[in-house]
């Protein structure tokens, strides 16, 4: 807990500005969903990171790879120490910038694009995701979803293993962000 105190503390002082509408959350949901001829594989965590400001649009999201919980308890032990390798690459995290001004003062559901960097298994690449943002009296919520390729990121897959897991594998992301208050 002390960790991610100190990770949205630096999250929120890399983007605040007086004046500026900055928003956290804290309890991020992301999930993973792979489809392979032999079996699904699928984890959640419900303990992402997020700064969002809504006045110059930039966005962060963190993940501790570790906190991904699977139905199997084998499957997410070989997921963070042979795939992920989570000792090593203990975060993976997306830092960019909104394209689109959003009004979050008025209550609606608006398609976003956010270009920046994915930080998988010390891997940055560059990248380009759609969601949207829903505003509901007040309450400023994201989503997204997009899939990322192990090999864009170095994750090897074992040959002996390669029907078990795809290549690409389905990020969801879902966000609720409470207001920071001004300094």
């Amino acid at each position: 807990m002390k960790h991610l105190a100190i990770i949205l503390w630096v999250l929120t002082s890399a983007f605040y500005q007086p004046g500026q509408d900055l928003y956290s959350c804290k309890n991020a949901t992301i999930s993973l969903f792979s489809s392979a001829p032999i079996e699904d594989i699928a984890a959640t965590s419900a303990s992402g990171s997020s700064v969002l400001n809504a006045a110059t649009g930039e966005l962060a999201f963190s993940i501790n790879i570790s906190s991904f919980k699977f139905k199997k308890s084998l499957m997410q032990e070989h997921f963070n120490s042979e795939y992920m390798e989570s000792d090593k690459y203990p975060k993976a995290s997306f830092r960019g910038k909104i394209r689109e001004r959003i009004n979050l003062s008025q209550n609606g559901t608006y398609p976003v694009t956010a270009t920046g960097d994915l930080d998988v298994h010390g891997v940055k690449q560059s990248r380009t995701l759609q969601g949207s943002i829903t505003v509901n009296n007040g309450v400023v919520s994201l989503a997204s979803e997009f899939m990322v390729k192990c090999a864009d990121h170095n994750i090897e897959i074992p040959k002996i293993v390669f029907h078990n897991i795809a290549e690409s594998i389905k990020i969801t992301v879902a966000a609720t962000y409470t207001p920071v208050p001004s300094k």
